[in-house]
């Protein structure tokens, strides 16, 4: 099955963001691509957000579930508590419209939250108060402990996920034989769907549920709100779930004390569960994990409007509202004892298993990947992040991993271009000059100077074109203002112009549109161009009078005048008309010295 984030590859560019986003940096960087390794992601979907292009895509499992409900077998919703921040004001019709879909029933995925907390209040309230779990209702931290730090595996909470349990909980009520579809924010449930089929079968966030609905025509400002029944009954305080602390909230043990006590502490962003998990100092605190920055309410598959306060404050007036109801869910102490005691067994899955992805390297082998991104010292470490990776060691580890390419190194990049540009300025037999939009000059090269700096031969060397960078480009060429008409038009010209005692050609190239202009200076009048002229000239009359040869008769008064117009052009050649020229005045050229 296709991995649950992926790269459009025809649409990804070399920017390497999701890089720079990604907390776990398991993005590959293949032929410029940014292509996401399944056995290092854990699916916070940060690069999806982030993607400028919108290269990075989440698979749509809207086929799957409309051929679930099309195949006649009773399809259960399981939705995110976070609906309703995501349609506040609208949630009576949302479920409505999951209705007319085709679900056979709805309930809340909060229902699995309430139990999950139940069984740890139970094992709390069997040890003294004291829960040293890592809680496992966000899969992306669960993936985290996996992957990265796999001797904390262990503390990871004995029981499943509250989707998982809450799946598992239904499939228990009657029918085995039901399809259980998880509508939520969370693109790392797609994940667990695979990972434990059935619990539940597959998940589709609130993006694919708006754009559905559009497919199917069903406006939910149009919709007539109907009272829709929950299966098996409403949530209660566990409804606070999506929200940062919420799981510790809607705890017994926990839940009426300060929200500033040590025996349980919520933490969202990874960056911030990272540090938390590598040193918690000794203490052994539940710890209320959540990837997304503010909780769930601010998953990866939900609408960007609105700002995370807000969605917090509707979350949490949702939950009031709906604690002032009778009926609500308050938990199923058998279902939570055998959770408790049988784990993952639930789910007919073994649970978590360490699945190290960090490989060690030894100094030897990061100083030489230093050396071949071009960081020779420790100076050369520039830590720029450009590549995407807070240190030029973190790129060489990379690098050595197969995940980075040389190519990513922006001041490797930089110095390489820079070298190529001074070794070709230094070596070209010509004059060039390039200027940005001011007219002032960016670089050029000694036989510039030479032919416009009216200095001695004696002092002219590479350590002068330092300083002429920024210099103004008419200090140096009486014509400056034909350049500034060169950035103006669609092709730059080739010209000639006359200019002390010489004739030069002038060949205008474009580097950067708008902002740098470059200018080749031909010495037209130099012997070695002439004398190459003479022989192509020689070559052409050869040539002529092999073809004349052939065709004497009819050809040798026109093969006479054309001699004779190439003769005289050679002698026109070996000529400087400066007498009666206008010094620095541009005509067109056509490339030939005539």
């Amino acid at each position: 099955m296709q991995n649950p984030i992926y790269t459009e590859t025809t649409s990804c560019r070399d920017c390497y963001k999701c890089v720079r986003s990604c907390p776990v940096k398991a993005i590959q960087i293949k032929d410029g691509n940014a292509m996401i390794i399944k056995d290092r992601c854990i699916y916070c979907g940060k690069c999806v957000h982030v993607c400028p292009n919108s290269a990075k895509k989440v698979r749509n499992d809207v086929s799957r579930a409309r051929l679930a409900i099309a195949s006649g077998r009773k399809v259960f919703c399981s939705l995110a508590p976070s609906y309703s921040s995501e349609f506040a004001g609208q949630e009576e019709k949302l479920l409505a419209a999951l209705r007319s879909l085709g679900f056979y029933a709805i309930s809340e995925t909060a229902i699995g939250a309430a139990l999950v907390t139940q069984a740890l209040d139970i094992y709390a309230s069997e040890h003294d108060g004291k829960c040293p779990f890592i809680g496992t209702a966000c899969p992306s931290v669960v993936e985290l402990v996996r992957k990265y730090y796999p001797d904390d595996v262990s503390r990871l909470a004995p029981v499943p996920s509250p989707l998982q349990a809450h799946s598992a909980y239904l499939r228990s009520l009657g029918d085995e034989d039901i399809v259980i579809v998880f509508i939520g924010p969370c693109i790392a449930k797609k994940m667990e769907a695979d990972l434990t089929p059935g619990y539940p079968d597959l998940a589709i966030t609130f993006d694919e549920l708006r754009a559905w609905l559009d497919e199917e025509g069903i406006d939910l400002d149009g919709i007539e709100a109907v009272p829709v029944r929950f299966f098996p009954k409403k949530a209660g305080i566990s409804s606070l779930y999506p929200i940062e602390g919420g799981q510790i909230r809607s705890s017994s043990i926990w839940g009426s004390e300060t929200s500033l006590q040590p025996d349980a502490i919520s933490m969202a962003g990874v960056e911030n569960i990272m540090s938390s998990i590598a040193d918690i100092g000794g203490a052994t605190p539940f710890l209320e994990l959540l990837s997304c920055e503010g909780g769930c309410v601010n998953g990866p598959g939900s609408s960007r409007k609105g700002s995370l306060a807000d969605k917090k404050r509707l979350s949490a007036l949702w939950t009031e509202k709906r604690l002032k109801e009778e009926d609500l869910f308050t938990g199923d102490e058998a279902f939570a004892r055998k959770m408790l005691r049988e784990g993952y067994g639930i789910l007919h899955s073994e649970g978590p298993k360490p699945e190290p992805v960090r490989k060690g390297h030894t100094e030897e082998e990061i100083s030489e990947a230093l050396i071949q991104l071009g960081k020779l010292t420790p100076a050369d470490e520039l830590n720029c992040g450009g590549c995407g990776y807070n240190t030029c060691r973190d790129m060489a580890a990379a690098y050595l991993d197969g995940m980075a390419e040389i190519e990513m190194c922006v001041t490797k990049m930089r110095k390489e271009a820079q070298s190529k540009v001074d070794v070709l300025l230094s070596t070209i037999p010509t004059g060039v000059v390039i200027v940005d939009s001011d007219l002032q000059i960016a670089d050029c090269n000694l036989h510039f100077l030479d032919m416009f700096g009216d200095m001695d031969e004696g002092v002219l060397d590479q350590s002068m074109l330092s300083m002429i960078k920024g210099l103004p480009l008419e200090s140096f060429v009486p014509f400056a203002e034909k350049f500034r008409e060169q950035f103006y038009i669609s092709r730059p010209g080739q010209y000639r112009v006359h200019f002390k005692d010489k004739y030069l050609r002038v060949t205008f190239f474009l580097v950067d549109e708008k902002r740098l202009l470059g200018a080749m200076f031909e010495d037209i009048t130099n012997p070695t161009i002439k004398r190459e002229t003479v022989v192509k000239k020689a070559e052409d009359v050869i040539q002529k009078s092999l073809e004349t040869v052939q065709q004497i008769a009819s050809l040798l008064g026109e093969n006479a005048a054309e001699t004779e117009i190439m003769l005289n052009s050679l002698i026109d050649a070996f000529s400087v008309h400066g007498a009666g020229d206008d010094e620095g005045t541009f005509t067109e050229d056509d490339g030939n010295l005539t």
